[in-house]
Protein backbone atom coordinates (compact mmCIF):
# COMPACT_ATOMS: atom_id res chain seq x y z
CA UNK A 1 0.00 0.00 0.00
CA UNK A 2 1.13 3.36 -0.60
CA UNK A 3 0.87 6.95 1.17
CA UNK A 4 -2.56 8.33 0.84
CA UNK A 5 -4.50 4.56 0.67
CA UNK A 6 -7.49 4.40 2.81
CA UNK A 7 -8.15 1.65 5.51
CA UNK A 8 -10.56 1.07 7.92
CA UNK A 9 -9.20 0.12 10.88
CA UNK A 10 -10.39 -0.68 14.59
CA UNK A 11 -8.48 0.57 16.96
CA UNK A 12 -6.65 -1.85 19.76
CA UNK A 13 -4.61 -0.02 22.44
CA UNK A 14 -2.70 3.01 23.12
CA UNK A 15 1.34 3.44 22.66
CA UNK A 16 3.79 5.31 24.20
CA UNK A 17 4.08 8.83 22.87
CA UNK A 18 0.27 9.73 22.53
CA UNK A 19 -0.54 7.27 19.58
CA UNK A 20 -2.77 4.63 19.14
CA UNK A 21 -2.69 0.88 17.59
CA UNK A 22 -4.35 -1.18 14.95
CA UNK A 23 -3.59 -3.72 12.89
CA UNK A 24 -3.96 -3.86 9.33
CA UNK A 25 -4.30 -7.55 7.37
CA UNK A 26 -4.76 -9.37 11.12
CA UNK A 27 -7.04 -12.60 10.85
CA UNK A 28 -6.14 -16.01 10.14
CA UNK A 29 -3.46 -16.40 12.04
CA UNK A 30 -1.86 -13.39 10.90
CA UNK A 31 -0.96 -10.25 13.33
CA UNK A 32 -1.09 -7.70 10.33
CA UNK A 33 1.14 -4.85 10.11
CA UNK A 34 0.90 -2.91 12.82
CA UNK A 35 -0.65 1.00 11.79
CA UNK A 36 -0.38 3.83 14.76
CA UNK A 37 -2.71 6.41 14.56
CA UNK A 38 -3.04 9.66 16.43
CA UNK A 39 -6.81 11.25 17.50
CA UNK A 40 -8.79 7.99 18.18
CA UNK A 41 -9.83 5.74 21.30
CA UNK A 42 -9.05 2.08 21.60
CA UNK A 43 -12.57 0.23 20.68
CA UNK A 44 -13.13 2.93 18.01
CA UNK A 45 -13.04 2.12 14.41
CA UNK A 46 -11.95 4.85 11.93
CA UNK A 47 -11.03 5.28 8.35
CA UNK A 48 -7.73 6.75 7.95
CA UNK A 49 -5.74 7.89 5.60
CA UNK A 50 -1.54 6.72 5.35
CA UNK A 51 0.90 9.53 6.03
CA UNK A 52 4.02 7.15 6.08
CA UNK A 53 4.53 3.55 4.73
CA UNK A 54 8.29 3.60 4.94
CA UNK A 55 8.86 1.45 8.10
CA UNK A 56 8.83 -2.15 7.27
CA UNK A 57 7.68 -2.87 11.27
CA UNK A 58 5.19 -0.34 11.11
CA UNK A 59 2.62 2.79 9.17
CA UNK A 60 1.35 6.02 10.25
CA UNK A 61 -1.78 6.59 9.55
CA UNK A 62 -4.39 9.98 9.77
CA UNK A 63 -7.69 9.74 11.16
CA UNK A 64 -10.06 10.87 8.24
CA UNK A 65 -13.72 9.68 10.02
CA UNK A 66 -14.84 8.28 13.07
CA UNK A 67 -17.17 5.75 12.01
CA UNK A 68 -17.60 3.49 15.77
CA UNK A 69 -17.00 6.06 18.28
CA UNK A 70 -15.81 5.25 21.79
CA UNK A 71 -17.91 6.25 25.09
CA UNK A 72 -14.96 8.49 26.11
CA UNK A 73 -14.62 10.79 23.27
CA UNK A 74 -15.51 14.06 23.65
CA UNK A 75 -15.15 17.73 21.96
CA UNK A 76 -11.64 18.56 22.08
CA UNK A 77 -10.80 20.64 24.33
CA UNK A 78 -9.01 23.05 22.05
CA UNK A 79 -11.41 23.51 18.93
CA UNK A 80 -8.93 23.74 16.83
CA UNK A 81 -6.79 20.43 17.33
CA UNK A 82 -10.43 18.77 16.47
CA UNK A 83 -10.76 16.24 13.64
CA UNK A 84 -12.82 18.68 11.84
CA UNK A 85 -9.53 20.96 11.13
CA UNK A 86 -7.54 19.67 8.45
CA UNK A 87 -3.99 17.71 10.08
CA UNK A 88 -2.05 20.19 8.44
CA UNK A 89 -3.66 23.13 10.82
CA UNK A 90 -4.03 20.88 14.01
CA UNK A 91 -1.81 22.44 16.62
CA UNK A 92 0.66 20.26 18.65
CA UNK A 93 0.57 19.82 22.42
CA UNK A 94 -2.95 18.37 23.07
CA UNK A 95 -2.53 14.85 21.83
CA UNK A 96 -5.41 13.87 24.52
CA UNK A 97 -7.75 16.50 24.47
CA UNK A 98 -10.49 14.68 22.77
CA UNK A 99 -10.84 12.17 25.56
CA UNK A 100 -13.00 12.15 28.96
CA UNK A 101 -10.15 13.10 31.81
CA UNK A 102 -10.66 9.81 33.52
CA UNK A 103 -9.98 7.75 30.35
CA UNK A 104 -6.66 9.75 29.84
CA UNK A 105 -5.22 8.78 32.97
CA UNK A 106 -6.35 5.16 32.74
CA UNK A 107 -4.72 5.43 29.00
CA UNK A 108 -1.53 6.88 30.83
CA UNK A 109 -1.22 4.61 33.70
CA UNK A 110 -1.85 1.75 30.73
CA UNK A 111 1.53 2.92 28.85
CA UNK A 112 3.63 2.46 32.27
CA UNK A 113 2.12 -0.54 33.41
CA UNK A 114 3.06 -1.97 29.72
CA UNK A 115 6.34 -0.17 30.12
CA UNK A 116 7.48 -1.47 33.42
CA UNK A 117 6.47 -4.99 32.16
CA UNK A 118 7.79 -5.25 28.84
CA UNK A 119 10.85 -3.38 29.12
CA UNK A 120 11.56 -3.20 33.24
CA UNK A 121 10.99 -6.68 33.21
CA UNK A 122 8.38 -6.61 35.91
CA UNK A 123 5.08 -5.69 36.75
CA UNK A 124 4.73 -3.05 39.92
CA UNK A 125 1.65 -1.53 41.56
CA UNK A 126 1.37 2.13 39.58
CA UNK A 127 -1.44 4.60 41.44
CA UNK A 128 -2.59 7.63 39.41
CA UNK A 129 -3.93 11.25 40.39
CA UNK A 130 -4.58 14.32 39.01
CA UNK A 131 -2.25 17.32 40.41
CA UNK A 132 -3.19 18.57 43.63
CA UNK A 133 -1.85 19.45 47.09
CA UNK A 134 -2.37 18.30 51.25
CA UNK A 135 -2.85 22.57 51.32
CA UNK A 136 -5.70 22.34 48.85
CA UNK A 137 -4.28 23.55 45.43
CA UNK A 138 -6.44 21.57 43.15
CA UNK A 139 -6.96 21.14 39.19
CA UNK A 140 -9.64 22.95 37.38
CA UNK A 141 -12.70 20.64 36.53
CA UNK A 142 -11.61 20.67 33.50
CA UNK A 143 -7.97 20.55 33.62
CA UNK A 144 -7.17 23.78 31.21
CA UNK A 145 -5.51 26.88 31.96
CA UNK A 146 -2.41 24.82 34.19
CA UNK A 147 0.51 25.92 31.51
CA UNK A 148 2.83 28.72 33.35
CA UNK A 149 5.45 28.22 30.84
CA UNK A 150 4.37 27.99 26.82
CA UNK A 151 7.13 28.00 23.87
CA UNK A 152 6.10 29.05 20.55
CA UNK A 153 7.82 29.18 17.61
CA UNK A 154 8.08 31.79 15.12
CA UNK A 155 8.97 31.20 11.05
CA UNK A 156 10.34 33.01 8.92
CA UNK A 157 7.31 34.83 7.75
CA UNK A 158 7.07 35.93 11.80
CA UNK A 159 3.81 33.60 11.97
CA UNK A 160 4.01 32.67 15.81
CA UNK A 161 2.12 29.28 16.95
CA UNK A 162 2.95 25.72 17.87
CA UNK A 163 4.14 23.14 15.32
CA UNK A 164 1.52 21.56 13.63
CA UNK A 165 1.94 17.65 14.85
CA UNK A 166 4.74 15.80 13.57
CA UNK A 167 6.09 18.85 11.65
CA UNK A 168 8.02 21.85 11.89
CA UNK A 169 5.38 23.88 10.28
CA UNK A 170 4.20 26.65 12.54
CA UNK A 171 0.17 27.11 13.30
CA UNK A 172 -1.40 30.13 14.00
CA UNK A 173 -3.52 30.22 16.60
CA UNK A 174 -6.22 32.22 18.66
CA UNK A 175 -6.31 30.56 22.02
CA UNK A 176 -4.33 28.29 24.01
CA UNK A 177 -6.90 26.47 26.64
CA UNK A 178 -4.14 24.65 28.42
CA UNK A 179 -2.12 28.04 29.61
CA UNK A 180 -2.79 30.44 31.84
CA UNK A 181 -5.58 33.05 30.76
CA UNK A 182 -2.40 35.71 31.26
CA UNK A 183 -0.35 33.89 29.11
CA UNK A 184 -3.11 33.71 26.39
CA UNK A 185 -3.63 37.21 26.04
CA UNK A 186 0.19 38.00 26.44
CA UNK A 187 0.40 35.80 23.51
CA UNK A 188 -2.31 37.46 21.07
CA UNK A 189 -0.33 40.81 21.38
CA UNK A 190 3.53 39.80 20.58
CA UNK A 191 3.50 41.58 17.23
CA UNK A 192 6.57 40.86 15.02
CA UNK A 193 9.20 38.20 15.66
CA UNK A 194 12.59 37.18 14.76
CA UNK A 195 12.19 33.43 13.36
CA UNK A 196 13.34 31.17 16.08
CA UNK A 197 10.98 30.81 19.33
CA UNK A 198 9.94 32.59 22.17
CA UNK A 199 9.00 31.81 25.52
CA UNK A 200 6.09 32.95 27.72
CA UNK A 201 6.44 32.80 31.58
CA UNK A 202 4.10 33.85 34.24
CA UNK A 203 5.70 33.05 37.87
CA UNK A 204 3.94 33.58 41.08
CA UNK A 205 3.56 37.43 40.67
CA UNK A 206 1.32 36.84 37.95
CA UNK A 207 3.12 39.32 35.44
CA UNK A 208 3.90 37.57 31.94
CA UNK A 209 7.34 37.46 31.04
CA UNK A 210 8.14 37.27 27.39
CA UNK A 211 11.29 35.81 26.21
CA UNK A 212 12.38 36.19 22.33
CA UNK A 213 14.65 33.41 21.37
CA UNK A 214 16.11 34.17 17.83
CA UNK A 215 17.50 32.03 15.70
CA UNK A 216 21.72 32.17 15.94
CA UNK A 217 22.67 33.11 12.19
CA UNK A 218 26.18 34.88 10.78
CA UNK A 219 25.26 38.65 11.24
CA UNK A 220 23.78 37.84 15.12
CA UNK A 221 25.73 34.84 16.61
CA UNK A 222 24.69 35.90 19.84
CA UNK A 223 21.27 35.28 21.39
CA UNK A 224 19.96 38.69 22.36
CA UNK A 225 17.16 36.77 24.63
CA UNK A 226 19.75 36.51 27.31
CA UNK A 227 18.74 39.08 29.68
CA UNK A 228 15.14 38.81 29.69
CA UNK A 229 15.71 35.10 30.34
CA UNK A 230 18.35 35.45 33.13
CA UNK A 231 16.10 37.58 34.95
CA UNK A 232 15.40 36.26 38.23
CA UNK A 233 12.26 35.66 39.05
CA UNK A 234 10.45 33.91 42.42
CA UNK A 235 8.43 30.54 42.69
CA UNK A 236 6.69 29.79 46.06
CA UNK A 237 6.06 26.08 47.03
CA UNK A 238 4.27 26.23 49.99
CA UNK A 239 6.01 29.16 52.59
CA UNK A 240 9.38 28.59 50.98
CA UNK A 241 10.16 30.92 48.32
CA UNK A 242 12.71 29.33 45.12
CA UNK A 243 15.33 31.67 43.09
CA UNK A 244 14.90 30.92 39.72
CA UNK A 245 15.88 32.48 36.38
CA UNK A 246 12.95 33.15 33.85
CA UNK A 247 14.29 31.40 31.26
CA UNK A 248 15.37 28.31 33.22
CA UNK A 249 13.91 25.08 34.34
CA UNK A 250 10.89 25.09 36.37
CA UNK A 251 7.32 22.89 36.63
CA UNK A 252 5.32 24.07 33.94
CA UNK A 253 1.61 23.18 35.73
CA UNK A 254 1.00 25.81 38.51
CA UNK A 255 0.75 23.06 41.19
CA UNK A 256 3.19 20.75 39.68
CA UNK A 257 6.32 21.68 41.98
CA UNK A 258 3.63 21.51 45.50
CA UNK A 259 2.29 18.54 43.96
CA UNK A 260 5.72 16.66 43.07
CA UNK A 261 7.36 17.75 46.87
CA UNK A 262 4.57 16.50 48.13
CA UNK A 263 4.11 13.06 46.60
CA UNK A 264 8.08 12.67 47.04
CA UNK A 265 8.05 13.21 50.73
CA UNK A 266 5.21 11.25 51.52
CA UNK A 267 6.94 8.50 49.54
CA UNK A 268 10.18 8.87 51.01
CA UNK A 269 8.22 8.70 54.63
CA UNK A 270 6.68 5.66 53.47
CA UNK A 271 10.48 3.70 52.51
CA UNK A 272 11.07 4.08 56.12
CA UNK A 273 14.79 4.12 54.79
CA UNK A 274 15.25 8.05 55.64
CA UNK A 275 17.84 8.73 57.81
CA UNK A 276 17.89 12.29 59.13
CA UNK A 277 21.51 12.37 60.21
CA UNK A 278 23.63 10.50 56.69
CA UNK A 279 24.39 11.96 53.40
CA UNK A 280 22.00 12.97 50.56
CA UNK A 281 22.20 13.68 47.07
CA UNK A 282 20.10 15.53 45.32
CA UNK A 283 20.91 14.74 41.36
CA UNK A 284 19.85 17.02 38.34
CA UNK A 285 18.74 19.07 41.15
CA UNK A 286 18.22 22.46 39.32
CA UNK A 287 17.46 25.15 41.99
CA UNK A 288 16.87 23.16 44.78
CA UNK A 289 13.46 22.14 44.69
CA UNK A 290 13.69 18.23 45.95
CA UNK A 291 16.70 18.89 47.91
CA UNK A 292 14.61 21.48 50.44
CA UNK A 293 12.26 18.54 50.85
CA UNK A 294 14.62 16.06 51.98
CA UNK A 295 15.92 19.21 54.49
CA UNK A 296 12.07 19.83 55.42
CA UNK A 297 12.61 15.66 55.92
CA UNK A 298 15.93 15.98 57.86
CA UNK A 299 15.58 19.20 59.97
CA UNK A 300 17.92 22.17 59.78
CA UNK A 301 21.37 19.83 60.24
CA UNK A 302 20.06 18.00 56.92
CA UNK A 303 23.52 17.10 54.61
CA UNK A 304 23.22 16.88 51.08
CA UNK A 305 24.51 17.88 47.76
CA UNK A 306 22.74 19.00 45.21
CA UNK A 307 23.73 18.64 41.41
CA UNK A 308 23.38 20.38 38.49
CA UNK A 309 24.96 20.99 34.84
CA UNK A 310 23.49 24.52 34.72
CA UNK A 311 25.50 26.89 36.73
CA UNK A 312 22.84 29.73 37.01
CA UNK A 313 20.79 27.26 38.56
CA UNK A 314 23.50 25.98 40.78
CA UNK A 315 24.06 29.32 42.11
CA UNK A 316 20.43 29.90 42.48
CA UNK A 317 20.40 26.23 44.59
CA UNK A 318 22.96 27.82 46.83
CA UNK A 319 20.89 30.49 48.16
CA UNK A 320 17.45 28.55 48.18
CA UNK A 321 18.89 25.80 50.73
CA UNK A 322 20.34 28.48 53.07
CA UNK A 323 18.38 27.54 55.65
CA UNK A 324 20.63 23.75 55.80
CA UNK A 325 24.05 25.20 56.13
CA UNK A 326 25.16 21.77 55.90
CA UNK A 327 23.80 21.77 52.19
CA UNK A 328 25.76 22.68 48.87
CA UNK A 329 25.26 22.84 45.50
CA UNK A 330 28.00 22.10 42.42
CA UNK A 331 27.65 22.34 38.75
CA UNK A 332 28.58 19.20 36.79
CA UNK A 333 27.24 17.01 34.45
CA UNK A 334 25.55 13.73 36.94
CA UNK A 335 27.92 11.29 34.95
CA UNK A 336 30.86 13.37 34.78
CA UNK A 337 30.50 14.16 38.51
CA UNK A 338 29.61 11.09 40.33
CA UNK A 339 32.57 9.57 39.18
CA UNK A 340 34.61 11.98 40.48
CA UNK A 341 32.65 12.51 43.68
CA UNK A 342 33.23 7.99 44.42
CA UNK A 343 37.13 8.70 43.70
CA UNK A 344 37.12 11.69 46.65
CA UNK A 345 34.66 10.23 48.89
CA UNK A 346 35.65 9.99 52.46
CA UNK A 347 35.05 6.47 54.26
CA UNK A 348 33.05 8.49 56.78
CA UNK A 349 31.01 10.52 54.21
CA UNK A 350 30.77 6.91 52.19
CA UNK A 351 28.92 5.18 55.47
CA UNK A 352 26.34 8.31 55.63
CA UNK A 353 25.92 8.38 52.00
CA UNK A 354 25.32 4.52 52.48
CA UNK A 355 22.58 5.53 55.20
CA UNK A 356 20.77 7.96 52.69
CA UNK A 357 18.86 8.81 49.73
CA UNK A 358 19.81 9.58 46.42
CA UNK A 359 17.03 11.50 44.44
CA UNK A 360 17.14 11.82 40.41
CA UNK A 361 15.45 13.93 38.45
CA UNK A 362 16.43 13.36 34.82
CA UNK A 363 15.71 14.34 31.53
CA UNK A 364 12.86 12.98 29.42
CA UNK A 365 15.91 10.34 28.36
CA UNK A 366 16.24 9.14 31.44
CA UNK A 367 19.63 8.44 33.79
CA UNK A 368 20.84 6.18 31.33
CA UNK A 369 23.26 2.73 32.52
CA UNK A 370 26.27 4.64 33.05
CA UNK A 371 24.79 7.08 36.05
CA UNK A 372 22.23 4.19 37.66
CA UNK A 373 25.51 2.40 38.09
CA UNK A 374 27.32 5.02 39.57
CA UNK A 375 24.51 5.38 41.87
CA UNK A 376 23.94 2.00 43.02
CA UNK A 377 27.69 1.99 43.34
CA UNK A 378 27.39 4.26 46.44
CA UNK A 379 25.21 1.67 47.91
CA UNK A 380 22.69 4.24 49.06
CA UNK A 381 19.87 3.19 51.67
CA UNK A 382 16.85 4.49 48.84
CA UNK A 383 16.41 6.25 45.76
CA UNK A 384 13.91 8.09 44.77
CA UNK A 385 13.79 8.72 40.83
CA UNK A 386 11.35 11.10 39.14
CA UNK A 387 10.52 10.41 35.81
CA UNK A 388 8.82 12.32 32.72
CA UNK A 389 9.39 9.26 30.42
CA UNK A 390 7.89 5.80 31.06
CA UNK A 391 9.85 4.20 29.27
CA UNK A 392 12.65 5.97 29.73
CA UNK A 393 11.90 4.89 33.58
CA UNK A 394 11.05 1.26 33.05
CA UNK A 395 14.73 0.97 31.71
CA UNK A 396 16.47 2.22 34.24
CA UNK A 397 14.49 0.66 37.39
CA UNK A 398 15.53 -2.41 35.84
CA UNK A 399 19.28 -1.70 35.47
CA UNK A 400 18.50 -0.60 39.39
CA UNK A 401 16.78 -4.06 39.86
CA UNK A 402 19.96 -5.83 38.74
CA UNK A 403 21.81 -3.79 41.26
CA UNK A 404 19.71 -5.09 44.00
CA UNK A 405 17.12 -2.03 44.17
CA UNK A 406 13.41 -2.30 43.71
CA UNK A 407 10.11 -1.00 44.73
CA UNK A 408 7.07 -2.05 44.83
CA UNK A 409 4.73 1.24 44.38
CA UNK A 410 5.15 3.71 41.52
CA UNK A 411 2.81 7.04 42.06
CA UNK A 412 1.85 8.56 38.38
CA UNK A 413 0.92 12.21 38.67
CA UNK A 414 -1.27 13.62 35.77
CA UNK A 415 0.67 16.94 35.41
CA UNK A 416 0.01 17.34 32.03
CA UNK A 417 -3.50 16.55 31.03
CA UNK A 418 -4.87 16.59 27.52
CA UNK A 419 -1.68 15.70 26.62
CA UNK A 420 -0.11 11.92 26.65
CA UNK A 421 2.91 13.13 29.19
CA UNK A 422 2.91 11.66 32.78
CA UNK A 423 5.15 11.72 35.55
CA UNK A 424 5.90 9.25 37.78
CA UNK A 425 8.13 8.97 41.07
CA UNK A 426 9.66 5.77 42.56
CA UNK A 427 11.48 4.81 45.38
CA UNK A 428 13.44 2.33 45.55
CA UNK A 429 15.74 0.54 48.55
CA UNK A 430 18.24 -1.73 48.23
CA UNK A 431 17.89 -5.42 49.27
CA UNK A 432 21.57 -6.26 47.44
CA UNK A 433 22.55 -7.20 43.87
CA UNK A 434 20.98 -9.83 42.07
CA UNK A 435 22.62 -12.95 41.30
Amino acid sequence: MDVGDLLDLRIDDVAHGGVFVARHGAGDGERGRVVFVPDTLPGEVVRARLVDTSKKAFWRAEVVEVTEVSPDRRPHIWPQADLTTPPANRPGGADFGHIALGAQRALKKRVIDDALRRIGGAEREVTMAPAGTAGGGTETTDATRWRTRVSLHVDARGAVGPYAVRSHRVVEVTELPLATAEIEEATSSLGRLRPGRVDLVQPADGRVRVIPRPERTRRSPANPADPAAHEVIIEHVGERAFRVDAGGFWQVHRLAAETLTDVVTGAVRRSGAFDPDALHLDLYGGVGLFAAALGDLGGPRTRAISVESDPRATGHAAQNLTAWPAMSAETGRVDRWLPRFAQRLARADAAALARGTILLDPPRAGAGREVVDAVAALTPAAVVYVACDPVALARDLRTFRDHGYDTALIEAIDLFPHSHHVEAVAVLTGEGPRG
